[in-house]
């Protein structure tokens, strides 16, 4: 279930947090049209990762949620000009 989308703060913005019923779900959702600059999951970075995860934290606290288990996924979509979008999941991506 879906608990928001875009959510925002002064540091940056979380895509989606969701549960899955037990876990609580940050995922990132990248999208490009081709391959020029790498898969959509490359854009992911390790910078970007810290960055998420330090946004997770600033979102749990913002809910005053104390401890839940806690996962983050990636969404990549390609979506070519021409063609039919394909999107993978990647669980626990990072």
């Amino acid at each position: 279930m879906v608990l928001e989308r875009n959510w925002r703060c002064r540091e940056g913005e979380l895509d989606v947090v969701a549960t899955d019923g037990r876990t609580l779900v940050v995922c990132e959702v990248k999208t490009r049209s081709g391959r020029r600059y790498g898969s959509p999951e490359e854009s992911v970075t390790e910078e970007k990762r810290r960055r998420i995860r330090g946004l997770a934290l600033r979102w749990l606290a913002a809910r005053r949620v104390s401890w839940c288990p806690l996962r983050f996924d990636v969404v990549a979509v390609e979506w070519p000009r021409q063609g039919t979008p394909a999107v993978r999941h990647l669980v626990g991506a990072f």
